[in-house]
């Protein structure tokens, strides 16, 4: 009885409020958690779900051994999801109003320095399709900020190469003339190799012509992060913070960079005045 709500709230997330794969896939796992531990404590019905019911399995989480960053995320789920079944009439109240995230250390991003960066964007310099997507994808990855579900989800409608911007969820980011001549050079003499003959609506995608999957792009990064002699492991994130803390050294404002990453809070953009290089 549950898992009936849990599932139009996954299909209400993905074909209304139109959220990441990602986001459905986790809150899926989250909700399906916390409806196994209310029947273990006979509740098979939302509306006989308490704050004293919550709390307990926000302890039982803390119990269990989880951080409290997937803690927090458990948390934001419930209260999403009360949230929704409040709306809909199915609550008459929301019984995760009260409930606390734990308090997460917020960690100071860590980012490339522009000589990296630059380093970093030649490293794929030669003229096999695979460098040549790769070359246009990490361009495309620093010159927007944008996330890596977000740029291997990108398809070709979003895509305005003539202007030079792509169309990312609610977001028009622009991008610079090395950029569309990176893009320009992928699409004219790479896509064919990876696409075939099949159709595909991917702008960016593997060998077989599929969506690049995020563990394939991590191991892209990592490798060239490998290359170019970082201390560190690079990954999609710490290209975006890099992108973040060069457009504040510009002069961009706190603002402008936060409608260019998607934050829904401005408090997430305002870390990056406290970097690390």
């Amino acid at each position: 009885m549950l898992m009936n709500e849990i599932d139009e709230f996954i299909k209400y997330l993905g074909q209304i409020k139109h959220t990441s794969y990602n986001t459905q896939v986790s809150y899926r796992r989250d909700l399906t958690k916390l409806s196994a531990f209310l029947e273990k404590q006979s509740i098979s019905r939302w509306e006989k779900v308490t704050e004293t019911s919550l709390n307990l399995y926000a302890l039982q989480l803390e119990k269990d051994g989880l951080k409290a960053s997937s803690i927090s995320r458990n948390i934001a789920a419930i209260r999403s999801f009360c949230q929704y079944m409040l709306r809909n009439g199915k609550l008459s109240a929301d019984p995760s109003q009260r409930l606390k995230s734990p308090k997460i250390e917020k960690k100071v991003p860590v980012a490339l320095s522009r000589q990296e960066v630059e380093r970093l964007l030649r490293e794929p310099s030669g003229d096999t399709p695979k460098e040549m997507r790769d070359r246009a994808m990490l361009m495309l990855l620093y010159a927007t900020g944008i996330r890596v579900s977000e740029l291997i989800q990108l398809t070709m409608d979003d895509l305005n190469l003539s202007l030079g911007y792509i169309v990312c969820k609610d977001r028009t980011i622009p991008f610079s003339e090395p950029v569309k001549a990176a893009i320009q050079a992928y699409l004219k003499d790479a896509r064919g190799y990876f696409v075939k003959n099949q159709e595909s609506r991917y702008l960016f995608t593997n060998c077989s012509g599929n969506p690049m999957s995020r563990q394939g792009f991590w191991k892209l990064m990592k490798y060239y992060g490998e290359k170019i002699g970082l201390s560190q492991v690079l990954t999609p994130h710490v290209l975006r913070h890099s992108m973040a803390v060069h457009m504040l050294e510009e002069g961009v404002g706190m603002q402008r960079l936060q409608q260019i990453l998607g934050h829904s809070d401005i408090s997430t953009t305002q870390m990056y005045a406290y970097f690390k290089q």
